[in-house]
């Protein structure tokens, strides 16, 4: 029996050895496939992209972020400088074609080349379709379109080169299905998805992998930048709680841990969440049932008034319900992910 007992006890820190052996070697190998690359992180200064720039610098790659905001821009170098990362940090207006080019060839005559390009900057306008106008429709595109397809395109040429890279694309939900009171968002971000799909087929002869990431609500802190119309504190209330509810929004880091993992593996597409994942399949297979239930939701939604058509930021649109218990945990995300200032 205690041969038997002594034989057991073995097998079991054997087997626990070797199970931590796999693991070490497991993070080894992820840490490797990172380590020394060079990452281009576009909108990197604050929400998702600063999130997966700090992932990023953890494996040990090279950092270049951009965003139009200078002091946001130093904020996060400083953030990620902390963690040990090697970063260039350029101030870049991502709607201007010429600017998007002189800041990747910054980055490629400072780091060598760009292994991934990641695109996660953009804006969100929330308010209904009264209060838009042509030019929000305009913005959205320059902001969340046409930003991503310069930036593509510029890395395009090293990357074929090399015959290697990788793009991540961050859409949205709202690219799949067309929430109401975010309708220059949803047809930009719609644009978006066909683009990042048909890029991947197109450019995969030339050695490069495109994923595309749709994800749906995320507890970034993003709601405090975003842009309100109309009944612009109605509007960021149920804007800010839906992106602080524990169940249908996700942690920023969770989601930033997927994306890393959906694009080292080479993924077509992944949506990030369980309420997205359930909104896009009802969409597709029961669009008359989605269309009238998204009518519906856009009937208890305020209706226009308040500022008009005038803009007003998240955090100039505050009420007794956002900022609350309610929305605490977007607020925390705001204060961790440099969306506060």
């Amino acid at each position: 029996m205690r041969n038997s007992s002594g034989v057991s006890k073995a097998l079991l820190w054997s087997a626990a050895g070797a199970g931590l052996l796999m693991f070490v070697r497991s993070q080894s190998v992820r840490e490797s496939r990172l380590r020394g690359k060079v990452a281009l992180v576009t909108g990197g200064s604050r929400g998702l992209g600063l999130v997966l720039a700090r992932h990023l610098a953890d494996e040990g790659a090279r950092i270049a972020i951009c965003a139009r905001d200078e002091q946001e821009l130093a904020d996060a170098r400083y953030d990620l400088q902390t963690r040990g990362a090697d970063v260039l940090a350029i101030p870049c207006d991502l709607r201007n074609r010429d600017e998007v080019q002189m800041m990747v060839a910054r980055v490629e005559a400072h780091f060598g080349a760009i292994d991934i390009l990641i695109n996660t900057a953009g804006i969100i306008s929330v308010g209904p379709l009264e209060e838009m106008t042509i030019e929000d429709f305009y913005n959205a595109m320059d902001s969340n379109f046409w930003s991503g397809v310069y930036t593509s395109l510029s890395v395009l040429p090293g990357m074929r080169r090399r015959r290697s890279g990788r793009i991540v694309n961050i859409t949205s939900i709202g690219g799949k299905i067309a929430v109401p009171h975010l309708l220059p968002y949803s047809a930009s971000k719609f644009a978006f998805v066909g683009f990042s799909r048909g890029l991947r087929s197109e450019v995969m002869k030339d050695g490069i992998v495109v994923t595309t990431v749709v994800p749906g609500l995320m507890r970034t802190g993003s709601p405090r930048n975003a842009e309100f119309k109309g009944k612009n504190q109605l509007e960021y209330a149920w804007f800010s709680i839906s992106d602080s509810l524990p169940i249908a929004s996700m942690d920023a880091d969770r989601a930033a841990r997927q994306i890393i993992d959906a694009m080292k593996s080479g993924e077509v597409e992944i949506t990030l969440t369980a309420p997205a994942r359930i909104a896009a399949a009802a969409d597709a297979l029961f669009p008359e049932f989605s269309g009238r239930l998204l009518a519906a939701a856009n009937r208890v939604l305020p209706g226009p008034g308040g500022i008009g058509q005038r803009v007003a930021k998240g955090k100039d649109s505050t009420s007794a319900v956002s900022p609350s218990m309610l929305t605490a945990m977007s607020e925390r995300a705001a204060a961790r992910n440099n969306e506060v200032r």
